[in-house]
């Protein structure tokens, strides 16, 4: 696999103006997925001091770690986006795949895959994406009336790692961004001019949610607050591992009771993490730390649930982390058990198999925010996050309010109860949810244990049946599509024959549909996910057209095979690793020619058709007298070439190339 490369700022603005201009989307997110929201209907929300326009957001993971997953998870309506946990140790090697959300939802990804700074980097060019497109107007509706947007930190792991200098000064520049957005405003030149002076609030982010490892100490989980609250000024979220509800309980929840007697939670994890009492006795002495500082201090609920590895997804693992379906009644139980314990008021953030159906009932719950994880690597993708919000509206509606706070007093009849104070009524309400929610069939094992069709044919560089599940499920806007013209013909192979070049007719050449899928390889971690849902063997990331972002990335990354173009107005350069082999191809737009070379023959072509009209030999050395070339490699390139540089579907390929005008 190829490192994660972010987009440079004015290349993803580029892209995502022209593509809204073109074609009605931004990111592959058509236009018909964003959340407009009902201007009659407030979903606003408080957060640590701030105010969220809906409490909708990404969890830290695969939906927040790049700039354009950010957006993405935006224009589903997110308006509270957890980044994706950053630490100081930024220089990981996971093994891959590392998603498998079959059915029920296991990684083995624990943290972002970018440098501190490039981290720092992505969220803030992110932040300052979000204010140029509403500029730009291609957002403008969609923020009208409320466009309030809040970015909440998520930083692990460990005591020391959190007050090294490269996470403490990536957490100070989040809140003051001031520097990294100057110096990406030096990106905006030439048809981005007009957006280089829009304004940027330099406070990125004030609060951060605090993940620790399975196991970290309550001394040591406290003393990272500590230091957070008093001395970074953060507003802090504990995030709280499942194993707090005791293994006992989990086992009965998940084994017994929702009937997933494959699932085996490992007990030694509980014996070491965070005990119940512990938790309590902490988090009283950080309320007053918090209260001290003149910030806040909240939970969230919960991480992902660590179990013994008993799929072959991931080969060599002992163990995965487990969500999605059977972790929502698991978590939504501790929330309830932890709420009743320290209070109605206290602040709960939530995440555990969070998705369309189930989200009002969280937001009757009065959490804040309830954010997304597994839901979204299923079909869809993030067009799936506007049926949250659009049911939430629904009920709003049915039941004749207007606002979060009256929703809450009449979504479970807290009002009719003769409960009027919005937080005992939302704990009112969680009580007759989580006894609703474990009585759901829905998080049982036998709703939850069927797994995608595959159709038993493989895939190839080209055609396939387009279903085009592989974009969508793609957490990073890795897969897109392009368009090229259908073919039916037959290659020719240039051979030696007495000492000079000849040619030969050679295998056919067929591309039977329009559509092709491209994956653009910096964007794309190897994670998986494609292959999981994709009706074909073999992955789409492994076996469509992967492209690189510059030729030393080709050089390095494309092992396996890949594609690297750079384009002018006169000139189209292509490189190519093909079955093992490499090739290169030029396009002289002017002269109507293409070379093709393989390092030893270079050949002419008429670029449509491919037909050789010439030829030579490259070699200084006079070449293996059975040395052939067939122009099957270059009619691949050529079509790709012509697909994926065509300006009327912006890519990730084309995006540097476009003019916004």
């Amino acid at each position: 696999m190829s490192e994660l490369l972010p987009m440079p700022l004015a290349t993803l603005a580029r892209r995502a103006l022209t593509e809204h201009a073109r074609v009605g989307a931004v990111f592959d997110l058509p236009e018909r997925k964003w959340y407009r929201g009902d201007p009659a209907l407030d979903l606003s929300v408080g957060f640590h001091g701030a105010r969220a326009s809906t409490p909708l957001g990404p969890a830290a993971g695969p939906q927040s770690q790049l700039a354009q997953n950010i957006i993405l998870s935006w224009l589903g309506g997110s308006r509270i986006i957890e980044l994706k946990t950053v630490q100081v140790m930024d220089e990981l090697h996971i093994a891959r795949p590392c998603i498998d959300a079959t059915n029920v939802g296991y990684n083995i990804e624990w943290s972002q895959e970018l440098r501190v700074q490039q981290s720092l980097d992505e969220y803030v060019s992110a932040w300052m994406l979000l204010q140029l497109l509403r500029q730009a107007g291609v957002t403008e509706s969609l923020a009208e009336p409320r466009p309030h947007t809040l970015f909440d930190l998520s930083v692990g792991y460990n005591l020391e790692g959190i007050r090294s200098d490269k996470v403490s000064t990536f957490i100070r520049g989040m809140r003051d961004a001031s520097d990294t957005i100057a110096r990406l405003r030096r990106q905006l030149t030439g048809d981005l001019k007009p957006y280089a002076d829009i304004h940027v609030p330099a406070l990125v982010s004030d609060c951060v949610t605090l993940s620790t490892f399975h196991g970290c100490p309550a001394k040591e989980i406290e003393s990272i607050c500590r230091y957070l609250l008093q001395d970074l000024g953060m507003h802090v979220v504990i995030k709280m591992n499942p194993t707090l509800l005791g293994y006992r309980e989990v086992c009965a929840l998940l084994n017994e009771r929702l009937g997933y007697r494959d699932i085996s939670p490992i007990e030694a994890e509980f014996d070491s993490d965070l005990k119940w009492d512990e938790a309590l006795a902490m988090v009283g002495r950080l309320r007053q730390v918090a209260t001290d500082c003149g910030l806040t201090l909240g939970a969230k609920f919960t991480n992902t649930l660590v179990v013994n590895n008993h799929r072959r997804f991931f080969p060599g693992e002992e163990r995965m982390y487990m969500s999605g379906p059977p972790l929502h009644p698991i978590s939504l139980s501790l929330a309830l058990k932890f709420r009743e314990a320290v209070g109605a008021a206290f602040p709960i953030s939530f995440s555990a198999g969070i998705d369309a159906r189930n989200f009002v009932d969280a937001a009757a719950c009065g959490l804040t925010p309830i954010t997304s994880c597994t839901d979204l690597l299923r079909p869809g993708g993030y067009g799936r996050l506007f049926k949250y919000l659009g049911n939430l509206e629904q009920r709003m509606r049915k039941l004749g309010v207007a606002d979060i706070p009256s929703f809450i007093a009449r979504a479970e009849g807290a009002a009719d109860a003769g409960i009027h104070d919005s937080d005992e009524a939302s704990l009112f309400n969680m009580r007759k949810i989580v006894a609703r929610t474990l009585d759901n069939a829905r998080y049982t094992f036998a709703k939850n244990s069927s797994v995608p069709r595959k159709i038993g044919s493989q895939l190839v560089l080209f055609d396939c049946i387009s279903c085009d599940k592989c974009i969508p499920v793609c957490p990073n806007d890795a897969n897109f599509v392009y368009r090229v013209r259908a073919q039916n013909g037959f290659t020719e192979q240039a051979y030696l024959r007495d000492g000079e070049l000849a040619w030969r007719p050679d295998i056919p050449f067929i591309v039977a549909r329009e559509q092709q899928i491209g994956n653009y390889a910096d964007f794309c971690n190897d994670c998986g996910n494609c292959d999981v849902f994709c009706p074909e063997d073999g992955g789409p990331y492994i076996l469509k057209p992967r492209f690189f972002s510059s030729l030393a990335r080709f050089e390095q990354y494309a092992k396996h095979g890949g594609f690297y173009i750079e384009a002018s107005r006169d000139v189209v350069r292509a490189w190519a690793r093909i079955d093992g082999a490499d090739y290169r191809l030029v396009v002289e737009r002017a002269q109507r020619r293409a070379r093709f070379d393989d390092g030893v023959f270079e050949l002419i072509l008429e670029p449509d058709s491919g037909a050789i009209e010439g030829g030579r030999v490259l070699a200084a050395a006079a070449p293996p007298p059975s040395h052939t070339l067939s122009t099957h490699p270059a009619r691949v390139l050529l079509c790709i070439v012509r697909g994926v540089l065509d300006s009327a579907h912006p890519n990730p390929v084309n995006a540097p190339l476009l003019d916004i005008g």
